[in-house]
């Protein structure tokens, strides 16, 4: 199976500029866990639900001043709408990410594919291994938040 069969194929997108109110609205209207962040014609960084708590929430950030720039995690992984969904997954697990834009052999973005897309129409042979993304995702949160708990 191939991640083209697999992805949402309309991408929503925001610009760096963007207030984190109207992002959030925006995600929270459109039901999306993330928004890739462009500039011009490429992508130059993911806004996650992640990035809402442990950037500007727990910073104490102003959601009507604070742009998407300042919480951004910066820099995109790709994946190619030819790859394999086992390929897909591999590189989610290695880069610890939900969500990966996917590119066309022009390498124009065509889609994204994320854990819940793979969770929901992926291959069930599939399911150990998506498992093991989101606990260790999961696994990873609650180290973050055990350490910033004994820093404070």
């Amino acid at each position: 199976m191939l991640v083209r069969e697999l992805m949402t194929q309309k991408v929503e997108w925001t610009t760096a500029d963007t207030t984190l109110a109207t992002a959030a609205r925006r995600m929270r209207d459109l039901n999306i866990g993330c928004l890739p962040v462009g500039d011009g014609d490429s992508f130059i960084g993911m806004l996650t639900e992640k990035d809402f708590t442990s950037r500007a929430t727990a910073e104490g950030l102003n959601p009507t001043t604070t742009t998407v720039s300042q919480i951004m995690t910066s820099g995109v992984t790709y994946g190619s709408e030819d790859d394999s969904i086992e390929d897909a997954l591999s590189t989610m697990r290695q880069r610890h990410i939900h969500h990966l834009p996917v590119r066309n052999s022009s390498n124009s973005v065509v889609g994204i594919i994320s854990l819940s897309d793979l969770a929901l129409k992926g291959p069930q042979n599939l399911y150990p291994d998506i498992a093991k993304l989101a606990s260790q995702s999961a696994s990873l949160n609650q180290n973050q938040t055990s350490s910033t708990r004994r820093a404070n």
